[in-house]
């Protein structure tokens, strides 16, 4: 018996083009879930206070030398690096004080309607799991200027491990967070993606 030749399926040009369309499709919408269920949070420590007014309160205390050199720094390097956007600060002198150094280097900032919030001077990563927690689902992402051992709590309990030994004043971090919503925060739930520290910058 004689061998069957071996033939290509006949395709159309047509058929080919709208198989690559619909492929194209299914991928574009896979993208679109899988990005709709994360959140970006962005994490900035207030710069260096000053200890040199014995009868300052914790809550009142400026900046440093080093702390105003540092906030405009950091300015200027988020800058390059995501979208300006409101931030939610503490309402200590020195994270007050830190938002305007970063203002003056991201003039970008300027204007938008950054929010002070009395529930962000907290040391406690679960009072700041409370507080984002509340946040409005249709946030995809928030920037928050506050506080140690609280910031760096978070990022470890986030992440799942210690990803992180301390936070230095300062110092930015930014964590993705397969999330619907804020309300669905767990443990592990994120990873780290980014970090900015003042002493890498100096060098």
């Amino acid at each position: 018996m004689a061998a069957m030749p071996c033939t290509a399926p006949a395709y159309s040009i047509d058929s080919i083009r709208e198989s690559m369309r619909l492929a194209s499709y299914a991928t574009m919408v896979q993208n679109l879930c899988t990005a709709s269920m994360a959140k970006t949070l962005y994490l900035l420590r207030h710069a260096k206070s000053a200890w040199d007014d014995p009868t300052a309160s914790d809550r009142e205390r400026e900046l440093n030398r080093r702390g105003r050199r540092n906030a405009p720094q950091m300015g200027r390097a988020l800058a390059q690096r995501i979208a300006p956007q409101p931030i939610h600060v503490s309402p200590a002198r020195r994270a007050q004080l830190t938002l305007g150094g970063l203002q003056d280097g991201w003039p970008e900032l300027q204007g938008l309607p950054h929010v002070t919030d009395e529930a962000l001077y907290v040391f406690s990563s679960a009072d700041l799991v409370d507080w984002l927690c509340v946040r409005d689902a249709g946030e995809d992402s928030l920037f928050l200027i506050g506080h140690n051992p609280a910031f760096t709590e978070l990022v470890n309990w986030l992440c799942g491990e210690s990803v992180l030994d301390n936070l230095p004043t300062a110092g930015f971090v930014q964590l993705s967070l397969m999330i619907d919503a804020w309300a669905d925060l767990q443990a592990g739930c994120g990873r780290l993606v980014d970090r900015i520290f003042p002493r890498e910058l100096d060098q």
